[in-house]
């Protein structure tokens, strides 16, 4: 299928799984992720109706800059990033959704600070527990979010996970989960913390996500494809 067709699929199983949880469409966003995928192809999403993009690598991020301002598109950094490459994405408007780490939180409010600006945040929680994934563990949570609150220039805006690979419904219990953590947070009206966002759900699972209350799912592969094994493991 073309990128239009599978857009409009991936937003059709949006809207169904809405109906499914009593919730309107227009309370979930779609964060069209690419990640090596080419402007030109890029293009045909946007064509299709794309108006959020994700980025892993900031190196992608930068090339692909020009690009994403030029189409007006709201642009939403996904993958993890390292301290000295957050000099490149403050200022730019774009989402971090990977906050996962004090040091990290510190060098963005340092930066977001020289330069007058307000950066927002996502916190990436290590819902699954797995070694190999970032992201805080959820009884950490709470005294990081208490430290990065009273930092200047940066402003969490809710949470963000990569629960383990185990299919729609294996994934319910993780999004089941974080979805009682953005509300449990969400009632201690902590300052400089708003949970307004919860992004979870990828290209094998956001239906289930949408049930337990994501406001935002990240889908590349039932957009455009899969990657090439080359292109994925470089």
């Amino acid at each position: 299928m073309s990128i239009v067709e599978n857009y409009s699929r991936v937003m059709e199983n949006i809207a169904q799984s809405c109906a499914k949880a009593g919730r309107r469409p227009d309370e979930v966003k779609l964060i069209a992720v690419t990640k090596y995928v080419d402007t030109e192809r890029i293009a045909e999403a946007v064509a299709a109706g794309a108006r959020s993009v994700g980025e892993n690598r900031v190196q992608e991020f930068r090339d692909k800059q020009e690009f994403f301002k030029n189409h007006g598109l709201d642009v939403h950094l996904i993958g993890q990033l390292q301290t000295n490459k957050v000099k490149y994405i403050i200022g730019s408007d774009a989402l971090i959704q990977s906050l996962d780490r004090i040091e990290l939180a510190k060098e963005i409010s340092r930066i977001a600070s020289a330069r007058d600006v307000i950066q927002n945040a996502l916190v990436e929680v290590n819902i699954g527990g797995e070694a190999q994934k970032g992201g805080i563990a959820p009884e950490g949570l709470m005294p990081f979010l208490e430290i990065v609150s009273a930092l200047p220039n940066i402003r969490i805006k809710g949470l963000m996970c990569v629960p383990p690979a185990v299919g729609q419904e294996g994934a319910r219990v993780y999004f089941a989960a974080m979805r009682r953590l953005f509300e449990d947070i969400r009632s201690m009206d902590i300052p400089n913390v708003d949970m307004l966002e919860l992004s979870m759900g990828m290209s094998g699972d956001y239906r289930s996500a949408i049930l337990e209350g994501a406001t935002m799912v990240r889908v590349g592969t039932a957009i455009f494809g899969a990657r090439p094994v080359a292109v994925a493991g470089a």
